[in-house]
Formats: C-alpha cells, sequence, structure tokens
C-alpha cells in the first residue's frame, strides 16, 4: 500500500533524515525652441513584458515556442492577456468540483481553477531524468588528495526509489574529483566546472572601489563598480574594449538557495556534503561547455547556488508535469494535470505571460509536492552568466596611485519588483552586485579595505557597440538609464583625439536629474555642448523621452546618418526604450527624406546591415 508524501510545513523537522528524491554638421538645438518635432507623429511603443526573460509571444510560432510541446494547436489570435488558445473551445459536459490550494502563493497565480474535466487530453510523458545524484564515501579525505580513491559502491540518493544501489569502479581523484573538484572557496567564487569560456577560467576581479550613482528617492538603484583586472590572465586576440562588455558569473541569493533546500526537505547535514553528479548529456552544469555526458564532484548547495536559474524562467510543461507526478493531495496533482493538458491551455498561456513566477513560488504554492532533487535538476535550466558593457575607456585605465593597476568600470541598475510574500525581488546578477556594493560601503565606514570579489571573463560576448571602425566618422549615441554608460567611453576617446573633436553627440534620457543622471559632470570639458538629457519624470517644465528628442533632432540625426563612416548607436532597455527610438528614427526619415514609411523602415534596416545604426537592447528580465 502506498503511502502520501510527506506535507511541507513552515520548518523542516518533519524531514526524514534520509535524502531525499531528487555624425560640418548642425549642433544639438533645443529641443524647446525647434518645431521639427511637431511636424512628426508621436508614437506608443510596443509593449513587452517587463519581468521575463522570454518574450511575450507576437506571432504564432513565437507562441509555439514557448508551449513546449510541438503538438499544440494555436489559432492566430490573442485571447487576451497575450495569450494564445489552443484550436475551438470545447464545452466540456463532465466537470469536477477540485479544491485549490489555500496559501497566499497559490493565490498569487491568480489561477482561479475550480472545475476541472473529469478525462484530460494531450497531458505530456513524464521528461526523463537526465541528472542523478549519487553519495560519496563520507570518510573520504578532505581535499581529495592523490592517494584518495571512491568506494567500488556509491548510493543512489536522491532517485525516486531513494534505495538502489550502484555498482562502479573505483576511481581516483585524478580521474574525477581532481578535474572537476577544487579546493575554492565556493561561497564568492563558483565551482570550476562553472567554465563559461573555454578553455579560460573564470576570473576573480577584485572590486577596487564602488559607489552609488543614483540618489535616495529615484526608481531604480544605479551603482558604479571599478574592477582591478590588472592579473587578468592573458588571451590571445582578446581584450577589453571600449563599448565592450565583461561576464558576470553571479550566484542565487544564499537565503533564496536555503529556501529551495528546504521545501524539497533537504536535510541541512547533508546541503554540503560532496556528491557525484552524473549527467546523461548537454552542457549543464558547465554553462557553455562540450556537449557530453560528466561525472563532477559537487555538493548539492553549489549546484543550486551557481548553477541552477530559479527565478529568470516562467515555468514549463516539463516542470509541472514533474510536479504533478510527486503531488501528495490528488486536488494539487489534478491541477497541475490540467494546466499542461488540452484543456488548461489557455490558463497555462495566462501563467506563463502573467506575473512573474519562480520555482521557490511554485514550490510554495503547491506545498504537497515533493520531487527528487535529481529529477527537478533534470527540468530546470541553467543558470547563465549576466553582461554589463564597459563604461570607461580601458585602454586608459592606469591608477598611478594603485601602482598602475589595470581597471574596467561597469554601472549596475537595480530593479526591484513584487514579490508574491509582500517582499521585493531583485534580479540574480544585479542584486549579487548590490549586495556587494552595500558591504564594500559597510567595510569603508568602519575603515577597512575589503577584498570583496566578482567573478567574471571578457572575450565572449560580441557585443555591437565593441566593434572596430577603419575611420572616425560622426556619432550620435542615444541612451537611457544604465544603457547610457557604454557611451561615457566612447566619449571619453573621443574628446582626447583632436581628430574627432566636434563629431560625437549625446542623447540621454532619465527620469529626473536631481534623482538618477548618471555620471553629470563626467563627460568632460565639452560636456555640455556634447550632451543633450531630457527628463521624462521631472517635476517642473516639459517631460520628455528620448525619442521626442530624436524627433527634436532630426536635422542632426538625418546629417549623421549620411555622412561618411556616420554611425548611430542606441542603447537601452528593450521593454519600450528601443522600440520608441527607432519608431522615432522613421519618422525623421519620413520627413527628412520624403520617404513613405515601409521605405523609412527599409531605410534603416539598410544602415543596420551596413553597420551605420547599432542597437543593443536587453531585458530587465535578464538582470
Amino acid at each position: 500500500m502506498e503511502h502520501p508524501l510527506p506535507f511541507r510545513t513552515k520548518t523542516t523537522s518533519h524531514c526524514t533524515s534520509k535524502e531525499p528524491d531528487v555624425v560640418d554638421l548642425p549642433c544639438l538645438t533645443s529641443s524647446a525652441i525647434t518645431t521639427q518635432s511637431d511636424a512628426i507623429k508621436q508614437s506608443m511603443p510596443t509593449q513587452y513584458h517587463p519581468e521575463s526573460v522570454d518574450p511575450v509571444p507576437q506571432n504564432v510560432n513565437d507562441a509555439q515556442s514557448l508551449m513546449d510541446d510541438p503538438r499544440t494547436k494555436l489559432l492566430k489570435g490573442c485571447c487576451g492577456g497575450n495569450c494564445f488558445i489552443s484550436n475551438e473551445k470545447k464545452v466540456e459536459r463532465n466537470l469536477e468540483h477540485v479544491d485549490q490550494p489555500d496559501n497566499e502563493a497559490y493565490r498569487s497565480l491568480k489561477l482561479n481553477i475550480k472545475q476541472i474535466p473529469t478525462v484530460l487530453s494531450g497531458v505530456p510523458e513524464l521528461p526523463e531524468q537526465t541528472v542523478s545524484i549519487l553519495s560519496v564515501n563520507p570518510n573520504i579525505q578532505s581535499g581529495y588528495e592523490e592517494s584518495s580513491t571512491f568506494p567500488k559502491s556509491v548510493q543512489s540518493t536522491d532517485t525516486a526509489s531513494n534505495a538502489s544501489t550502484t555498482e562502479i569502479p573505483a576511481v581516483k581523484t585524478t580521474d574525477v574529483a581532481a578535474k572537476f573538484y577544487s579546493k575554492t572557496d565556493t561561497t564568492v567564487h563558483p565551482p570550476s566546472f562553472v567554465q563559461p569560456h573555454p578553455p579560460y577560467n573564470l576570473y576573480s576581479a577584485r572590486i577596487f572601489s564602488a559607489r552609488q550613482l543614483t540618489q535616495p528617492g529615484a526608481v531604480k538603484r544605479t551603482y558604479h563598480f571599478e574592477l582591478d583586472v590588472s592579473d587578468y590572465p592573458a588571451e590571445t586576440g582578446v581584450d577589453f574594449k571600449v563599448g565592450g562588455a565583461i561576464g558576470v558569473s553571479t550566484p542565487n541569493e544564499s537565503s533564496v538557495v536555503e529556501n529551495f533546500l528546504d521545501l524539497l526537505c533537504v536535510p541541512h547535514s547533508i546541503r554540503d556534503r560532496p556528491i557525484l553528479l552524473k549527467t546523461k548529456s548537454g552542457r549543464w552544469p558547465t554553462v557553455w561547455g562540450d556537449e557530453m555526458s560528466r561525472e563532477i564532484i559537487t555538493t548539492r548547495r553549489d549546484i543550486i547556488t551557481w548553477c541552477t536559474d530559479l527565478q529568470s524562467y516562467p515555468p514549463t510543461k516539463p516542470l509541472l508535469r514533474l510536479l504533478a507526478q510527486y503531488a501528495g493531495l490528488e486536488s494539487e496533482k489534478r491541477i497541475l494535470l490540467y494546466l499542461i493538458s488540452d484543456q488548461g491551455q489557455s490558463t497555462f498561456c495566462q501563467l506563463r505571460t502573467g506575473k512573474y513566477i519562480t520555482i521557490p513560488q511554485l514550490l510554495h504554492a503547491f506545498p504537497s509536492c515533493l520531487p527528487p532533487l535529481d529529477a527537478l535538476l533534470s527540468t530546470l535550466r541553467q543558470l547563465m552568466p549576466r553582461f554589463y558593457s564597459l563604461s570607461n575607456d580601458p585602454y586608459d585605465a592606469c591608477v598611478p596611485d594603485a601602482f598602475c593597476k589595470r581597471l574596467i568600470e561597469i554601472a549596475v541598475t537595480v530593479r526591484e519588483h513584487p514579490h508574491w510574500d509582500g517582499t521585493k525581488r531583485t534580479g540574480v546578477g544585479s542584486g549579487f552586485l548590490e549586495r556587494q556594493a552595500q558591504a564594500f560601503f559597510e567595510a569603508e565606514k568602519r575603515g577597512i579595505k575589503p577584498d570583496l570579489r566578482v567573478p567574471m571573463f571578457k572575450g565572449l560576448m560580441a557585443n555591437p557597440l565593441a566593434r572596430e571602425f577603419v575611420s572616425d566618422g560622426p556619432m550620435l549615441l542615444i541612451g537611457a538609464g544604465v544603457g547610457i554608460a557604454p557611451f561615457r567611453g566612447f566619449v571619453q576617446r573621443r574628446l582626447r583625439n583632436a581628430n574627432c573633436a566636434n563629431k560625437v553627440w549625446v542623447i540621454q534620457g532619465i527620469r529626473d536629474s536631481l534623482l538618477d543622471e548618471l555620471y553629470g559632470g563626467e563627460w568632460g570639458f565639452l560636456e555640455s555642448e556634447v550632451k543633450k538629457v531630457v527628463q521624462s519624470r521631472k517635476t517642473s517644465g516639459p517631460r520628455k523621452y528620448v525619442q521626442d528628442e530624436v524627433r527634436a533632432q532630426a536635422d542632426l540625426v538625418w546629417s549623421i546618418i549620411n555622412s561618411l563612416d556616420g554611425r548611430i548607436f542606441v542603447c537601452g532597455s528593450s521593454d519600450g526604450m528601443a522600440q520608441g527610438v527607432e519608431k522615432a528614427l522613421i519618422d525623421v526619415a519620413s520627413l527628412k527624406g520624403s520617404l513613405i514609411e515601409e521605405d523609412a523602415k527599409e531605410f534603416w534596416e539598410l544602415k543596420k546591415k551596413e553597420g551605420q545604426y547599432i542597437v543593443e537592447a536587453w531585458s530587465y528580465g535578464e538582470e
């Protein structure tokens, strides 16, 4: 007789002790006296969901990719709420009442499922388990010396059976542990197998200085970091570039990891115990390693902290199917199966494209679900590096007072989102860097020079802003928010070069100059001549967005883009800003070039292909 699975409570005291399953040019004009913008029709940017890494589906093909199931049939129309529905709606006559979980996490999902068809169709099969967790002899010596060997018998600790024993050959640490496991302090740096830039390892950059750029009261907080890369290993043909970017491998916050393990009833005693992690295929958990099977010595805490994304992606059908399989309450199982069935397609779309959902939130919402950790890891996504543009010219980043240390600079914006439990949630990367900044400030207050680190790498991301150009033509830089940061390095270099004088202009969009103007006064002695700041939320006077200023500066825009080697760069959020600027540029081309809208669009597409119109945009879901 099968016994019901245990339910989670606010503590883990009920959990058993066993290991759980598992661009001569016109100047910038004053937009207050220009009338050009009045000749151009204002536009409303396309809106995208701000909190999801994945874009809201705009067509059937996009939606198809969101559904995870190739068998899903979609209409060429939206049913509201940015979701798509399956074929024709069938009236279900045989319905049954289902009790909904009585907790805040579930209510935050806003599912409101009261009746479910007695017979569900199109329910996918249980996803393949591609990850296994095996125990390692707890008596093995710390550090895994060369002489150490693993026992011939290892215990499968996070599988459903929780009792199988697999016989494997004796393995020396030179074969497995020395290859994949190191003595790295994983509380501050990822395990050695987290290698996003093979064959190079992650570099531990010390924070040389940090400061907050925004003022109290700003909607978003932005921090500036100087990272010491003086002894960064030489990489052939690769160096830090003005306009370039670095990748940062950021961990999940420790409290989030702890809560996740609590929800799965993983005993505290085994969370930091070495395990043998086996994968059947793929790159996980190495980020960009070869596609292959792996055997890695690690710990449960490390693999969740550095390799598993718990909050950046909406739930998938395989994930919900797995939760249903291990639901202890029949009502929770029925709701989960309904969500992934043909009949529940519309509700599933609403769940995917609605309010932000995290993995721990789902586990709180369905408290009777206790999937094995290794089975759950088989369905969750890789925790990917976050990319940040350099905000300085790295070729002139020597600090004489610090024995000419080479520094690179980045700016990071932190945006808070309301969470289901009443707290505020930040992005994984921005949240980590804010915590490092706050720790740096606190240490400085105490008169301590802190040794705080940022795990990072260079040379991997082909940032369009870092392209090398044969000649220095006129340049217009358009950015909003932290999107202005990479332009600071461009301007620093241009203003130092006499051949480039009066050849660079900046349009900077901010909310309120008193609160969130980034790098004000740090653009060189010609700042007032080359930079125009527009404010969208200032308390007095006209409010503007960057796209409004683009229309107001139509003469300058048109002159730059039609000059020899003239270029226009746009950098900022893809959530409205980039689309708004592109529409403004189309309006400028229509007005100044006497082009119809379609020809104006084609004009800018051609400029993109020729490398004269360059856009770097991101979603805040990728923080």
